[in-house]
């Protein structure tokens, strides 16, 4: 069926033509059958380079092929055995970087997976939740306000049904859609309003549609190719660190060329002081750090997402890592989010739940009925297992519903729902117009203060009557009161009319409402919450509540929680509204708890904040917090109850929509930073203790303590191991004692720069003593000793850099087991070119008697011993 068949067709002959049942949709054999034939609802994605291309891209690095020109011309010229080794341990450099490179971009590719959106789909009879990807075509979808249309699909039911098309379709505003044909032809695709589009976004409403096209099919699938260009994200860090690695490379290169002049001058042959000089470039230039970084980060994401953070966006790891506040919804986040209704009010009329199959009241029949139908959840039962879809507050609804016996497909079958007005947090309202015996009821639930004042009459011992201003006096004394014990509160009204208005509006249906009564629900606080607010404030960190619910039941769990303390207050949404932009920035260090807030005074929230330098982390789960994730520095979704839109917004997801989550991400953010400059600590002192110790021997007229081969053997074998171990470093115990860190901060403050240098300088000259002592010896029992002091003495700096100021024994020697295991494979690798005959001779070394190894080992603990004697005093200093 083509294009203009699907939305031309008669609804009817299109359920036929896919062979579906609206109300019960595919069954699970028909959806195998069909995704073996039209494949999976996703598109196809641009091919990668294959490993042969990537290993070939190894190569492309301009050092290593000048040092492969040098290796085959000192081949031709009679270093055959030299030549050859270069080149062995140039593709076994290449073969390492190739698997670094692929592990970095799996581990991306996975985190591109991780956020696959989900559909709400009939199948079987039973709504159920499915990812987007595994729909088929004839499938039954319901779509709501927050949701990203999965497929292309033909609207079967719609009410008050807004699409924005403008990926597609270029249009910015909001489209209407409904179940009409179009009349005309060559209808273009913005006009087809019965139609809905893969990737378009669902902005009010709801709809039920059927699949029409999935995959490479849809009309985005159509344009694929203009998709084609993927954005590679990279964080600042790797930004800056690229630009790093250009310097040092200028810097290397410079000292390469120096120490060639010396070299030639002091009569050198002029290949052997290329092939060295060369080879030291190759050594001395970190062209492997971006790509250890990628993987540090990208292990680091694999450990956030075992926490139940999922990282949108690589740059995310890094700014959490400076968080100083933390902007928290308090439903869900700082609560349970596992709601139970604990009193029903009537008109002086409160009563337990507990109780309410016992109470035979109108008004509380009437509460109960609205919170029944008024309602978008579902509770179904599979294999004697009950699952719940919806908001948690609805779902507590339909729970207290069943406690008097009533079933919400039961009741739906009584009293069809005709239309609605969906629940929107602006106007903080949910309406629905149910048809009862031919006659037309509303039943509208939402917050008291905004309920009270739709209301002109009252249902009290069986009659309605008048809502006066001393009854609505009363009402809020009882709202009050149950919001004072910390119980949401909701509220519920009702009205009978005669027919439907032709355009429905908020102000011709959600008016002159008869008032029901009011449910107060449980919401307790997370138990783990308390202790992350402490660990917060221990951080540097403020946290702060936002919410819609009352100021006394925020105020309450704030108090309890800890997030309102001494000195700070809490601030209704009606209140905010009467300051300026100008005040609240002034101000804005006052407030710990906003209430009765709407999302568009979260953006107000973030810049007033970020306006004083802080760095924001903010929660949000609708479609109207969307601006205020995107403005925040970090954007944090629920996984639970956030919609799609709030989760394309946003940089991570909480999939147990817990604000624990967001302490911990803080501190894996921090930790991964800490790493980050560990791995870079290590690699660049470890490469100038290399570029030193030939430099020094050089100037000073002494024969080369090394050949190429042993450096190009001691940087592969030295430097990524550890590195890459550094990189999985467990975190230090004060990480969450500290301030956060300055975003401009340089990666070298607070002393890195300094170690580098010093640590540098204190392997080179050791090396070079190392060397010294042998060459008494003979120049080969020299370079074997500088050899093994050099490889040495860096596996001693590896285990040094995992603290700047805290003793190796504080941290825990044992600690980091994945370094250890990278010391001890590195060491086997590194040993077994002196003791393998074979290998020993290749790489022109020579055995070594006991009192030469015992020099060489002390030796190497030299650059180690110091560098704990410096933290000693440093500690000693600062108390």
């Amino acid at each position: 069926m083509n294009s203009t068949e699907l939305f031309k067709t008669n609804i009817n002959n299109l359920l036929k033509h896919f062979n579906v049942d609206k109300d019960t949709g595919l069954n699970d054999e028909e959806v195998i059958k069909r995704r073996q034939t039209y494949g999976r609802n996703e598109l196809e994605k641009k091919k990668g380079d294959s490993l042969l291309v990537k290993f070939i891209n190894q190569f492309k690095n301009f050092m290593v092929i000048i040092l492969l020109v040098a290796a085959l011309i000192s081949g031709f010229v009679g270093e055959l055995k030299d030549s050859i080794i270069i080149m062995i341990i140039v593709i076994l450099n290449a073969v390492l970087g190739l698997i670094q490179e692929n592990k970095a971009e799996k581990s991306l590719e996975a985190l591109k997976n991780m956020t696959t959106p989900l559909a709400k789909v009939i199948r079987d009879g039973k709504l159920i939740q499915i990812k987007s990807t595994d729909l088929v075509p004839g499938d039954i979808v319901t779509i709501e306000s927050g949701d990203y249309v999965p497929a292309d699909g033909r609207i079967l039911d719609s009410s008050s049904l807004h699409v924005e098309e403008s990926a597609l379709t270029g249009e910015s505003l909001p489209v209407a859609k409904n179940t009409n044909i179009p009349e005309g032809d060559n209808i273009p695709l913005g006009d087809r309003k019965n139609m809905v589009y893969s990737t378009s976004m669902v902005t009010h409403g709801r709809g039920k549609i059927l699949v029409t096209n999935t995959g490479m099919d849809t009309e985005i699938g159509k344009i694929a190719k203009m998709l084609d260009s993927e954005e590679k994200l990279k964080t600042p860090l790797q930004m800056k660190l690229d630009e790093l690695s250009k310097y040092i490379g200028i810097l290397a290169l410079s000292v390469c060329v120096v120490i060639f002049l010396i070299g030639f001058f002091q009569g050198i042959p002029t290949l052997d002081m290329f092939m060295l000089t060369v080879s030291l470039a190759v050594a001395a230039i970190p062209e492997g750090l971006p790509a250890i970084v990628t993987i540090v980060l990208s292990l680091g994401v694999q450990r956030m997402i075992k926490k139940n953070a999922i990282i949108r966006r690589l740059p995310a790891v890094e700014t959490l890592g400076t968080a100083s506040v933390i902007c928290s919804d308090k439903t869900g986040t700082l609560t349970q989010n596992k709601m139970t209704v604990t009193k029903v009010y009537g008109y002086e009329n409160l009563i337990d739940a507990k109780d309410i199959d016992k109470i035979d009241d109108k008004a509380i029949n009437l509460v109960i009925d609205i919170g029944l139908l008024c309602n978008d959840s579902t509770i179904s039962s599979d294999d004697g297992k009950k699952k719940a879809i919806g908001d948690p507050t609805e779902i507590a609804l339909v729970i207290l519903a069943q406690q008097k016996g009533l079933l919400k497909k039961e009741q739906e079958q009584k009293m069809p729902r005709v239309n609605e007005i969906p629940f929107d947090s602006d106007r903080k309202l949910m309406t629905t117009i149910h048809n009862s015996d031919n006659q037309l009821k509303v039943f509208t639930k939402g917050a008291c203060d905004v309920l009270l004042e739709r209301c002109s009459k009252i249902l009290i011992n069986n009659e309605i009557k008048e809502l006066t201003e001393e009854i609505k006096e009363e009402i809020r004394t009882a709202n009050i009161s149950m919001a004072n014990k910390a119980l949401r509160v909701l509220a519920f009204a009702y009205k009978d009319i005669k027919e439907i208005p032709k355009d429905i509006t908020s102000d011709n249906v959600e008016n002159d409402l008869v008032f029901a009564g009011l449910v107060g629900m449980i919401d307790p606080p997370r138990e783990e919450v308390k202790h992350a607010v402490e660990k917060c404030k221990m951080a540097g960190i403020r946290p702060i509540m936002i919410t819609g619910d009352y100021k006394i039941t925020a105020v309450t769990i704030g108090k309890e929680l800890g997030i309102l303390d001494e000195g700070s207050t809490a601030i209704e949404g009606k209140e905010l509204d009467e300051i300026s932009d100008e005040e609240l920035m002034k101000n804005i260090e006052k407030y710990s708890i906003y209430a009765r807030v709407s999302p568009k005074h979260k953006v107000r929230i973030v810049k007033a904040w970020q306006s004083r330098g802080k760095i924001v982390a903010m929660t949000g789960d609708g479609v109207n917090d969307a601006p205020s994730l995107k403005r925040a520095n970090i954007g944090c979704a629920m996984g639970i109850t956030g919609t799609d839109v709030s989760k394309e917004a946003s940089d991570m997801i909480l999939t147990d929509d817990n604000f624990s989550t967001i302490v911990e991400a803080v501190e894996e953010g921090r930790n991964i930073y800490d790493n980050i400059k560990k791995s870079i600590h290590y690699l660049l002192s470890c490469n100038i203790g290399e570029v030193g110790v030939l430099f020094i021997a050089l100037l000073f007229g002494l024969p080369r303590p090394l050949i190429p081969i042993h450096i190009l053997w001691i940087n592969l074998v030295t430097d990524s191991f550890p590195a890459l171990s550094l990189g999985v470093n467990p975190p230090e115990k004060d990480i969450m004692n500290r301030k956060p860190r300055h975003p401009e901060e340089s990666i070298f403050a607070q002393g890195l720069g300094v170690s580098i240098g010093v640590k540098g300088v204190i392997i080179g000259l050791v090396a070079l003593l190392a060397f010294y002592t042998g060459w008494r010896y003979s120049l080969e029992v020299g370079r074997t000793m500088t050899f093994l002091t050099l490889s040495l003495s860096q596996f001693g700096n590896s285990l040094s850099v995992r603290s700047l100021d805290k003793s190796l024994f504080k941290i825990g020697i044992f600690s980091n087991k994945h370094l250890l295991g990278a010391i001890a494979i590195s060491s086997v690798l590194m040993l077994s070119v002196v003791f393998i005959p074979f290998l020993r001779d290749i790489f022109e070394l020579t055995n070594l008697n006991l009192n030469q190894w015992i020099i060489v080992l002390l030796y190497s603990l030299i650059p180690l011993t110091l560098g704990e004697i410096f933290k000693f005093l440093k500690f000693r200093k600062s108390n």
